[in-house]
């Protein structure tokens, strides 16, 4: 989060990415890059506090497990499958995803 190579890195791959997305407390490093500010994202509930206070223009919704708003942004890691999902969706469609996720024996919500 406060190291310029990785946060200079970030930006150069957001900027030529068809999707940007965060799991966990990674939406911390996508906002002090920048990639959220003026966004809504999520985050493992413990980081709420501190991605709020970056300053970065982010809002954070809380209690939820994937938040898209041209980024996609996930709370802890087991809701990075949702996210992954929901990226399936965006990309083939909601009966891939469904099928996806029975593949994989995962109960969507």
């Amino acid at each position: 989060m406060q190291d310029p190579e990785i946060l200079g890195w970030t930006q150069r791959a957001a900027r030529t990415a068809r999707y940007t997305s965060s799991v966990c407390t990674g939406a911390l490093v996508l906002a002090r890059a920048g990639l959220l500010a003026g966004r809504r994202a999520t985050t493992h509930w413990a980081a709420y506090d501190l991605l709020e206070s970056l300053g970065e223009g982010v809002k954070v919704i809380r209690d939820v497990r994937v938040v898209q708003d041209g980024i996609f942004s996930s709370a802890g890691v087991s809701a990075g499958i949702d996210m992954a999902l929901a990226l399936v969706e965006e990309i083939c469609g909601p009966s891939v995803a469904d099928e996806t996720a029975h593949y994989i024996e995962y109960l969507r919500r």
